[in-house]
C-alpha cells in the first residue's frame, strides 16, 4: 500500500519536478519489490494432508519457499512421497500425529534405470535429516509400490522439531 501511495505521489509530482518524481517513483518501485519478500519472511505455510506429486514440481515449490524464508509446518493427517521433502526446509516442524510415507523415485509407479534411480534418490534424500537420510538410502527408497509409514513422533526423534500447538 505504501509503495502504491509513493508511486501515485510520483505521478502527481511529475509536472512539478522531474527529479523528485523520478526519486519517488524509484522508491515506490523498490518498496513494491521488497514488500512481498518481507511479508513472506514472516509467513507460515501449513501443509495439510498431502500425498505427494511430481519431483520436479516439488523442487520448484521448495526452492520458492526457501528463497522467501517461508516457515513450513507439516500438520496434516498424511505427508507422503515428495511431501516428505518439506522436512529439509530450514525451520520446518511436524505434528507428532502426522503419518509420513516414503518410497523411492519412479516414473508413474515403474522402476527407473539404476543410474536415474540412484540420482533421484539422492535428490530426495538431501531434504532429510541425517538419520532419516541414511535409512532412506539403505531401505526406504527400495519400495516403489506403496509406502513405508513413519509417524511424526519418530521424525521428531530424528531431529525435526515438533510444531507448537495451534
Amino acid at each position: 500500500m505504501l509503495a502504491q501511495n509513493i508511486a501515485s505521489s510520483a505521478a502527481a509530482l511529475l509536472g512539478r519536478s522531474r527529479t523528485a518524481a523520478k526519486a519517488a517513483a524509484a522508491l515506490g518501485l523498490a518498496l513494491m519489490v521488497l514488500q512481498p519478500a518481507a511479508a513472506a519472511a514472516q509467513q507460515t505455510y501449513v501443509v495439510g494432508s498431502d500425498r505427494g506429486g511430481y519431483l520436479h514440481d516439488r523442487l520448484i515449490e521448495l526452492k520458492n519457499l526457501q528463497q522467501n524464508g517461508v516457515r513450513v509446518e507439516i500438520r496434516g493427517k498424511v505427508c507422503y512421497s515428495t511431501c516428505t521433502m518439506f522436512l529439509g526446509l530450514p525451520g520446518a516442524c511436524v505434528d507428532p500425529a502426522t503419518t509420513f510415507g516414503f518410497h523411492g523415485p519412479s516414473r508413474g509407479g515403474r522402476r527407473l534405470a539404476q543410474d536415474k534411480f540412484d540420482y533421484f534418490s539422492r535428490v530426495m534424500a538431501q531434504y532429510y535429516p541425517a538419520p532419516l537420510k541414511s535409512w532412506f538410502m539403505a531401505e526406504g527408497r527400495n519400495r516403489i509400490s506403496g509406502v513405508h509409514k513413519i509417524k511424526g513422533s519418530e521424525i521428531i526423534r530424528m531431529g525435526v522439531p515438533a510444531c507448537r500447538s495451534a
